[in-house]
């Protein structure tokens, strides 16, 4: 048994849990997150306590135990408070504008790259050198910034890129004075 997946999930009085077949629905300020519950495994919801358990003790079925109730805390965690993750560009140059629903980021291609935004992901650019990315599910949040980070990794010998706040970028030493000459 999972030690998280013992853990009961508080459901706060604003937030809203449906649970039908085998699909578990929360919402809550507009936001509205759905997570596909997989079989073997049991949500309820008594008193604003929601707890997760095993039907049966297959391998398959323990592994999904603690799974399911992060997904779940993820989910009432998203709806309630939301989630955010911080882009920063390094590099002369490089710079972001926020277009529609998305943004344009020059990144010394000889093209502007243009990102589209997904419906629930907002994006707030602050300086032209960060990025915020905010939304409810924390892992398309996660994925957004992502996908915009692999535009331009972090280079390792000068350090220039897209990185996340707060990220440490490992740089190598360039080529030695002797080895030049040589």
């Amino acid at each position: 048994m999972s030690r998280i997946g013992k853990q009961p999930v508080i459901i706060p009085k604003e937030v809203t849990l449906e649970i039908k077949n085998d699909l578990m629905t929360v919402s809550s300020k507009g936001n509205i997150l759905t997570q596909t519950i997989p079989a073997g495994i049991e949500v309820t919801l008594k008193d604003n306590l929601a707890t997760v358990t095993v039907k049966n003790s297959s391998n398959q079925t323990k592994a999904y135990h603690g799974l399911v109730r992060s997904l779940l805390f993820n989910m009432v965690e998203g709806v309630t408070k939301g989630y955010s993750k911080t882009l920063v560009l390094e590099g002369t140059g490089f710079r972001v504008e926020a277009k529609d629903k998305g943004i344009e980021l020059s990144l010394g291609f000889s093209h502007p790259v243009i990102y589209q935004a997904p419906e629930s992901i907002k994006i707030e650019v602050k300086d032209n050198k960060t990025i915020i990315i905010s939304g409810a599910d924390k892992q398309l949040v996660g994925q957004v910034a992502a996908k915009i980070r692999e535009y331009k990794k972090p280079d390792s010998y000068k350090g220039k890129g897209v990185r996340y706040q707060g990220e440490v970028v490992k740089l190598k030493p360039g080529k030695s004075a002797k080895a030049a000459e040589a």
